[in-house]
């Protein structure tokens, strides 16, 4: 029975070294394939998926303000404060708001997958991006999501004023899909499935080939090898063509 486990454990020995050959041998075919892989991401990239444009608008909320104090208490509050304006600004009340008044041909869901609200650490400053696939769309619907959601918040959280920080801008470049980053992406995902094809076709391939193949699995020493090079099976085989050659000719 031990016997019987070593000769199962030498049946799935990998040597390392031999991979590392391998590999290396077929090196030109795992290069091609990842730079396929990349070009082909790259065409489908550029042909199927559509370029998002991204605008930014920014807005200063203050929950208590004062002509002549304002606290260091206050601004605590404001700060605490930043993540239910945010939850405002994303409420259905805003954003059926913006689809009324831009007649927008869209849902509230959908409206919510195109923007994002953000607020910088320690600060009172809220910002409002939108995604679209038209530039000029984006900066509008930002600058519709800024305006109503200052009112929605004045009416609810009862403060003073919100504040414009930044109007939405116009886009020029777009912000996905990325072509680059696909490219590299395939290429690496093309050069990992060649790596495993050749590795898969490496270790089920039981051919035996060696010497040390021989005394491995068939547990066989070997007197001796019979060298016959490359140039020595062509001569071999130019030899029996020319013999069935004049054969024919008898």
């Amino acid at each position: 029975m031990e016997q019987l486990n070593m000769q199962d454990n030498d049946e799935i020995e990998i040597d390392v070294s031999e991979i590392f050959h391998v590999l290396l041998n077929k090196i030109w075919v795992i290069l091609l394939a990842g730079i396929i892989a990349a070009l082909a991401v790259i065409a489908g990239t550029l042909l199927f998926i559509t370029p998002q444009y991204e605008s930014t608008t920014k807005m200063y909320v203050l929950s208590k303000q004062d002509s002549n104090t304002l606290t260091s208490q206050d601004m605590q509050t404001s700060l605490s404060l930043t993540k239910d304006y945010a939850e405002l600004i994303k409420s259905r009340t805003v954003t059926e708001g913006v689809i009324t008044q831009l007649n927008l041909d869209m849902t509230h869901e959908q409206l919510l997958k195109k923007m994002s609200v953000d607020s910088a650490t320690d600060t009172r400053i809220l910002s409002i991006s939108v995604r679209d696939e038209d530039p000029y769309e984006a900066c509008e619907i930002a600058n519709a999501i800024r305006d109503v959601a200052a009112n929605h918040i004045k009416n609810v959280m009862d403060i003073d004023a919100v504040n414009v920080v930044e109007t939405a801008n116009i886009p020029e470049q777009k912000v996905s899909p990325s072509v680059v980053k696909n490219g590299v992406i395939g290429g690496v995902f093309g050069v990992v499935v060649a790596i495993a094809i050749v590795l898969i076709t490496y270790i089920s391939n039981d051919t035996i080939k060696t010497q040390e193949d021989v005394e491995r699995y068939l547990k066989l020493s070997t007197l001796g090898t019979i060298p016959l090079s490359e140039d020595e099976r062509k001569k071999k085989k130019r030899k029996k063509q020319k013999k069935q050659k004049r054969g024919g000719r008898r």
